[in-house]
């Protein structure tokens, strides 16, 4: 076979083929074939390419960047601007996965436009493929008006963090039959409008196998049990750097431990004058 050929020589072709980028539809077919969806959360660019490099799915710039990396309380305090220069660190870090990114308390719920005009500002400055935001029924026109002007909507029902004063604290959603049965409508209602995929957290598990029975569109589960389509964590929890996992997280790392010795490794050396020894200076 001949060597290919551009307009200024032969093309040398790529040392290894281009992982094929995760669409939204690609999630709908994984859901079709009984293959479960892998999704975290990412903040920045280092974590985001590892995240991407093992294949995980999905990657979510989520709000709760908040209380995991900005010390506040809750997820409330988080800005649109700080959505974007996540959200920008994070699409531009990936070649595979679907980066989402949530739109933040305050700056979509009062009305459809608002919600379009917030969404609009997120995918032109970040790159990312899709927004997240929460509620359900309240929120459908805002989801269908978005879905018909191109841009993709993750729904989230159960706990909403952005409504946690209103719930009292971090409390399971759907307990009781009339509270299951408008969170089930609430997810037709997200499905209807064009919601790509759901999130449900902390959802007891009947109730979330219900809703993902009931949807021809993915769930995605956190702390919501097994029979979701796909399954999230925070990033932090996943790999042990956080203090404190809520009950449902399962860890898979001692990052926590890891950094603690590390780091007071190196305060011994620097205090102990070994770092930095003849290795790691220049001697001319």
């Amino acid at each position: 076979m001949s060597e290919p050929s551009g307009p200024t020589g032969p093309v040398t072709p790529p040392s290894e083929p281009r992982p094929r980028r995760v669409r939204v539809h690609h999630l709908r077919e994984a859901k079709e074939r009984g293959e479960r969806i892998t999704m975290l959360t990412a903040y920045d660019a280092p974590t985001a390419q590892i995240f991407d490099e093992v294949g995980t799915d999905v990657l979510l710039v989520g709000d709760s960047l908040g209380d995991n990396f900005y010390g506040y309380a809750s997820t409330i305090p988080v800005t649109v601007d700080e959505m974007i220069h996540h959200g920008r660190a994070v699409a531009g870090a990936v070649r595979r996965a679907l980066v989402v990114v949530d739109l933040p308390f305050g700056s979509y719920e009062a009305s459809p436009q608002q919600a379009h005009a917030t969404a609009a500002r997120v995918m032109k400055e970040t790159g990312a493929t899709a927004v997240k935001f929460e509620g359900g029924r309240r929120v459908a026109e805002h989801v269908k008006l978005l879905v018909s002007s191109g841009i993709p909507v993750m729904g989230h029902l159960g706990f909403t963090p952005q409504s946690e004063n209103v719930f009292g604290g971090k409390r399971v959603q759907g307990r009781g039959t009339d509270a299951a049965e408008r969170l089930s409508e609430d997810a037709l209602a997200l499905q209807e409008a064009g919601a790509f995929a759901v999130v449900l957290e902390m959802v007891p598990a009947p109730l979330a196998a219900r809703i993902t029975e009931i949807l021809a569109v993915p769930t995605i589960g956190i702390g919501a049990g097994p029979a979701c389509d796909g399954q999230v964590l925070v990033w932090p929890d996943m790999a042990g750097l956080s203090s404190w996992t809520p009950r449902f997280a399962k860890t898979y790392g001692r990052l926590r431990e890891e950094l603690l010795s590390a780091a007071r490794a190196y305060n011994d050396e620097v205090r102990a004058g070994t770092f930095p020894d003849d290795a790691h200076s220049f001697t001319e």
